[in-house]
């Protein structure tokens, strides 16, 4: 069962949320304000954060700055509609995925489903020790642990960033279409107008840094999607 928490302000929303999800079979509590939702997420009793943006006293991108200096629990922005401005920024700080609001509740159980698979197999994975370590050019993975090192050095990033570099390292040398990406990163279809990749591995960008010829690891392929660099 996932263990979901709910941080939004708006009580009759967290009211109808917690009966959807609840019949969705969720564990879900909720937080209607950013500071008391810092504190439960980071206790580290939940799988996941749905987190709103506008929020009093304390608001969502400040949450998750709080969340994010210790914890890289997967979290979803809920943002206003058509604000795009909002959706980067969020994912800039490191969540993991987004909703407009207003939303269909049955998106939301897709996105979480998404995330359940992730933790799925992450928990299988680590219940099977394993030595194996996917090595490419200067990177580094353990599966196991679900952890990165690159140049030595292990990456602090979110769970969307840690698939989809994966997803790029095991395909290295070779493009991988953003379509391909979503499904297999983020476990979701590529929709309409969403840039949720194209911030992601901005972000991975500025983590890795450049090669020595000067290049980042992750090229662009116009039109058809990203490649990692395998040197």
């Amino acid at each position: 069962m996932l263990k979901v928490l709910l941080i939004d302000d708006d009580v009759e929303l967290c009211q109808m949320m917690a009966e959807y999800l609840g019949a969705e079979d969720f564990k879900m509590e909720i937080a209607h304000d950013g500071e008391e939702g810092a504190r439960l997420a980071l206790a580290g009793n939940f799988d996941i954060v749905v987190l709103d943006v506008m929020m009093p006293r304390l608001n969502g991108f400040d949450t998750l700055r709080l969340i994010r200096a210790s914890s890289q629990i997967p979290v979803i922005m809920l943002t206003a509609k058509g604000d795009e401005i909002d959706r980067i920024v969020g994912l800039e700080l490191g969540a993991d995925d987004y909703l407009s609001k207003p939303f269909n509740p049955r998106e939301l159980v897709a996105r979480l489903h998404a995330i359940q698979r992730r933790v799925a197999v992450r928990d299988e994975t680590r219940k099977q020790p394993t030595d194996e370590v996917l090595r490419v050019g200067k990177i580094a993975i353990y599966p196991a642990e679900r952890v990165i090192e690159w140049r030595g050095t292990p990456l602090e990033i979110t769970t969307s960033e840690y698939s989809l570099l994966e997803v790029l390292a095991r395909n290295a040398g070779r493009v991988v279409s953003k379509s391909d990406l979503f499904l297999q990163g983020l476990g979701r279809p590529e929709t309409a107008y969403d840039r949720s990749i194209d911030v992601h591995i901005s972000n991975l960008r500025q983590k890795l840094g450049t090669l020595d010829d000067g290049r980042s690891p992750i090229q662009t392929v116009r039109g058809t999607g990203y490649q990692f660099i395998p040197t």
